[in-house]
């Protein structure tokens, strides 16, 4: 608590006027990152244009509420860290971002945009590839928070795109 009242400029007794302790700090970070992921997603189903460009649009969003903020790690690594009363909402609100999610990736299966595969399993690679960016990702590294979500989010939606069709023999030749 004491860290945390430093980083916030904020006597640790101040930080106890607001929170009664490490757990509603905690809740309070993950339940305002999983808030912007999901504006995010609210403007990723509205927007107009291709579904590759919303979905990184969406992608960035999530990278950056990670990797720019202590609260947006938070919310995808110390779930569990929360006790029973303050994680069941934590989970259900994150387990309604990734339906939501899911909801734009089966509809892009489904109008051929994304490739024919299963809307579950590409949901959870692709917000996996996003999610273990925070694990990783360094602010003093070589590139800065915004660059590095492009990167991610280009890789994360090449990973759901159609694929080419093979060239006649190709997959003979891959095997051998």
């Amino acid at each position: 608590m004491r860290d945390i009242a430093v980083a916030a400029d904020l006597s640790p007794g101040n930080l106890y006027t607001y929170f009664r302790g490490k757990d509603e700090i905690l809740f309070f970070c993950q339940d305002r990152a999983l808030d912007r992921l999901l504006a995010a997603l609210a403007r990723a189903r509205t927007a107009r244009g291709p579904l590759a460009a919303r979905l990184h649009g969406l992608a960035v969003a999530h990278v950056l509420c990670l990797v720019d903020d202590v609260d947006g790690s938070a919310a995808h690594l110390e779930v569990d860290a929360l006790p029973v009363r303050l994680r069941a909402p934590i989970v259900a609100k994150r387990d309604r971002y990734e339906r939501g999610v899911r909801a734009l990736v089966a509809a892009g299966i489904r109008r051929g945009d994304l490739g024919p595969t299963d809307p579950t399993v590409a949901t959870r690679a692709f917000l996996g590839a996003l999610n273990w960016t925070a694990h990783w990702f360094r602010p003093e590294g070589p590139h800065p928070a915004d660059r590095v979500a492009g990167i991610v989010a280009d890789y994360a939606v090449r990973g759901l795109a159609p694929r080419e069709p093979a060239e006649p023999g190709e997959n003979e030749r891959r095997t051998a």
